[in-house]
């Protein structure tokens, strides 16, 4: 069995079953200790705070315990590392990412000790607490937070994540709409672009290579054609979001935007009549969290133009200002726009309330406003 399959049995284990308890004696404690410290791969993971995202799930999302485990459970006699699927390494912090057999929730890595720890010791309350009084809000609906708290080889030599969020996925209902007749889906990850990334504009980008350029944040090039009324539900969210995010100095989130063709753009093409691309169609009937109820920007708001379907997400907010890797980061970056050249921050190094207020000027460009 290979890393990838040895993280997800650890994984569906821990979503499914818990952590196990060991016997109360002396030898079994000593065993466990041996086997989880040579362990590479598969480590035993604690649910942090289970019954925090039990609530919110629950009584909030209006997500059942048995419809959410049963994303997690493999099916047709698969053995547990089936039940996910690794989607692979994704995004600049070298994240892992798995999708369930039913594409309604992932499993995101969270490797770096500066954010997993920022989430848990700062984050977490106050946006369990957001999160059940704000049902309209942005933020990425975590739905479980599963942490090893034990001594073992690849926990220490990185082999292993050590920490992993799971999350709805905003991609839901893509691979039903293959099905059907495909219709186009888009996806971007947005960031500010104003910001000075060494990757980009140090010696115009000769010095990295394509792909580690890749990976940076997405360019929109195009426009979120809105009516007035979900424009401003739009930018109320976001507002409120944010406010959260700066308060406890978080920066770095990004825009996770999704845009789906709802119909045939080219006057002159002949259109599949089996083909359904109508906005209902996109919207699932089972969205893996709810409310409110659909049409929203997890299930898909139509486009004032008629021509596209949006979802949209604020995602990977767990990099603090007050933590010792970003402060390192910040320390490295005035002293290189100090000695070397003055590029100013970057979005890693910026203030909380000033990476905010470019974010929300990023995303009031993006959004074009048709009244009714």
């Amino acid at each position: 069995m290979g890393r990838q399959e040895l993280i997800a049995r650890s994984v569906t284990v821990a979503i499914l079953w818990g952590f196990q308890k060991r016997a109360n004696d002396v030898l079994s404690n000593i065993l466990f200790l041996i086997s989880t410290f040579f362990s590479l791969y598969q480590l035993p993971f604690d649910k942090i705070r289970p019954a925090d995202f039990s609530n919110l799930r629950r009584n909030h999302w209006n997500v059942s315990d048995d419809a959410y485990y049963d994303s997690f459970r493999p099916t047709g006699g698969k053995n547990a590392e089936e039940a996910l699927k690794a989607i692979g390494d994704m995004g600049y912090s070298g994240s892992t990412f798995y999708s369930t057999g039913d594409q309604k929730y992932l499993v995101k890595s969270v490797p770096r000790h500066s954010e997993h720890s920022f989430f848990r010791d700062d984050l977490l309350t106050p946006y369990v607490q957001y999160m059940a009084t704000h049902p309209k809000s942005l933020l990425v609906r975590i739905t479980d937070f599963l942490g090893c708290r034990h001594a073992a080889l690849g926990r220490i030599l990185r082999l292993a994540p050590s920490h992993h969020i799971v999350m709805e996925n905003i991609m839901y209902g893509q691979e039903e709409a293959k099905k059907k007749g495909g219709m186009d889906w888009e996806q971007w990850d947005l960031k500010p672009t104003s910001y000075f990334f060494p990757e980009r504009d140090i010696a115009d980008g000769r010095l990295t290579s394509e792909a580690t350029k890749s990976q940076l944040a997405d360019e929109f090039h195009d426009k979120i054609i809105l009516s007035r009324q979900n424009a401003d539900e739009f930018f109320a969210a976001l507002e409120a979001d944010t406010e959260l995010l700066a308060a406890h100095n978080a920066v770095d989130y990004s825009l996770f935007l999704v845009r789906i063709k709802s119909q045939n753009e080219d006057p002159g093409s002949v259109t599949d009549p089996g083909q359904d691309t109508s906005a209902d169609d996109v919207v699932p009937t089972d969205p893996p969290a709810a409310p409110p109820a659909p049409p929203s920007w997890r299930t898909g708001i139509p486009s004032a133009d008629g021509k596209h379907i949006f979802r949209a997400a604020v995602l990977d907010f767990f990099w603090a200002k007050h933590k010792v890797q970003p402060k390192l980061m910040t320390f490295l970056i005035n002293t290189y726009n100090l000695l070397i050249h003055h590029h100013g921050p970057m979005s890693i190094t910026t203030t909380p309330e000033e990476y905010r207020q470019r974010f929300l000027r990023m995303c009031h460009d993006y959004v074009e406003v048709r009244d009714d």
